[in-house]
């Protein structure tokens, strides 16, 4: 019996139709940008500024400890907001792609970096199509999503670490990176915390596949901080001082190897902003200007 012809890959696919969110911005919702056999399609929702010209966009990468999380929330302090923060950043001139990844119990690292540069990929391939500027992509996340916004931003041209997820072809290059209270350097998490290093049930035991202590290489190589070089693209790193399961440290540490870096620190906020709703404003508001200077205001000529 002949075999049924299969289907195009899902990331193929015509656009679905928007719908319109606050200010005029146009939303997409559920967009497959990657196809991965035996599993389900990979997707994003757009938000895209109101007009026609090609737009500046920035990737969304959520939170959760790479083991849960959805490309829905920028995060618990902005649930129910109206406008959403991603359509906040849409008002501003910028689209946002906020995108979800494997997660941990479906995959371990780096099937979490593959998919994001197969995001950036995908945007780029339909950039005409989509209506944004393929040249004046950045990256963006939150904790987990944070971690995987940097070596967006650090790893570019790094064949290892680009996957063969979804489109091929295009770079997975960003000019820019926000990232919100991120575990920059894997390997130390636990130490900066004053757990145990052999613990595997942490999440970044459970997001490497083993305990940092007995994978080093594989730590390292899951690290922002391996990456840091003088040729790092612009960074906005954010973090509170009181946040209790990643250590500001973190940032901190990465700050110290980069060359064009923004780092504020937030003194009583807790992770993901608890306990500090005036960060909380305060962080998207600095994230939407950075983003802004970056893509916009430093590209008019």
């Amino acid at each position: 019996m002949p075999a049924l012809p299969l289907p195009p890959p899902a990331h193929t696919a015509p656009l679905p139709p928007a719908r319109t969110g606050a200010g005029g911005v146009r939303v997409l919702s559920g967009v497959p940008y990657a196809a991965l056999p035996g599993a389900r399609p990979l997707e994003l929702d757009l938000y895209l500024p109101a007009g026609d010209a090609p737009a500046p966009v920035v990737v969304f990468l959520h939170g959760g400890g790479w083991r849960l999380g959805s490309r829905h929330t920028a995060g618990p302090a902005y649930r129910g907001a109206d406008p959403t923060p991603f359509e906040q950043v849409a008002q501003a001139g910028i689209a946002v792609a906020s995108v979800d990844y494997r997660l941990s119990g479906e995959e371990v690292w780096p099937a979490q970096l593959h998919d994001a540069k197969a995001a950036v990929r995908w945007l780029r391939s339909r950039a005409d199509e989509v209506g944004i500027d393929p040249d004046r992509i950045a990256s963006w996340g939150e904790s987990a999503g944070g971690h995987l916004a940097e070596l967006l931003g650090l790893t570019t041209g790094d064949e290892a670490l680009e996957g063969a997820v979804g489109v091929s072809g295009p770079s997975s290059r960003v000019a820019a990176v926000a990232a919100w209270y991120a575990p920059s350097d894997v390997a130390a998490v636990a130490t900066d915390l004053g757990a145990d290093p052999a613990d595997a049930s942490t999440r970044e035991a459970l997001f490497l596949g083993a305990p940092a202590i007995e994978v080093p290489e594989r730590a390292a190589e899951a690290s922002p901080v391996t990456y840091a070089s003088p040729t790092a693209p612009p960074f906005l790193l954010l973090h509170g001082r009181a946040d209790q399961f990643i250590p500001v440290v973190q940032s901190e540490r990465l700050a110290e190897q980069l060359p064009d870096v923004e780092l504020h620190t937030y003194g009583g906020a807790d992770h993901m902003w608890l306990g500090a709703p005036d960060a909380a404003t305060d962080a998207l508001a600095r994230t939407i200007a950075f983003l802004r200077h970056q893509l916009i205001e430093g590209n008019r000529t």
